[in-house]
């Protein structure tokens, strides 16, 4: 799906893939691409709330998601309804996949999250890393996921994911 660009305030289609079948599917607004970053905003998809322990999505709460043609991730500020930051989402992903219609990431089970104070650092869902396969079937792949996912955790307790998605 590479080729041309989104266009900026069009709207476009963002999935998200997991052993090649489709895990989630929404729209969202583009708000810039410089042809490395592709940026997006879309609001959380699902019709009712979703508690993960550590955070609460909620309808009406906002996604600011960077997708990088270059990197082993993503990154995606969430925002509440009223506009303050809850925090940094992290998927560990393939490169995306960006053309005029959307973008596809292929998640690699790894992720982390940055609460908004910057205080809580989470590496989440290392065990269904472990339990996909991916290390034996693709270990290429998995050695990257582990350096990005390992990258991302030194942005956040540096305090730079902010300021790698302004």
């Amino acid at each position: 799906m590479t080729g041309a660009a989104p266009t900026v305030g069009g709207e476009v289609s963002v999935t998200l893939t997991k052993a090649g079948r489709t895990k989630v599917r929404y729209p969202s607004t583009v708000v810039s691409d410089d042809g490395i970053r592709a940026v997006v905003r879309a609001r959380w998809a699902r019709p009712t709330a979703r508690d993960f322990g550590f955070v609460r999505f909620e309808p009406g709460d906002v996604f600011t998601e960077h997708y990088w043609r270059d990197r082993w991730y993503a990154v995606k500020e969430v925002r509440a309804a009223d506009g303050t930051v809850k925090g940094w989402y992290c998927d560990v992903t393939r490169p995306a996949q960006v053309g005029p219609d959307g973008i596809v990431v292929e998640d690699l089970d790894l992720d982390l999250w940055q609460s908004a104070d910057g205080r809580r650092v989470l590496r989440l869902d290392e065990d269904e890393f472990a339990q996909s396969g991916i290390e034996e079937r693709d270990p290429d792949a998995a050695a990257q996921a582990w350096s990005a996912l390992d990258t991302l955790e030194e942005l956040a307790r540096a305090g730079n994911l902010r300021h790698l998605c302004a």
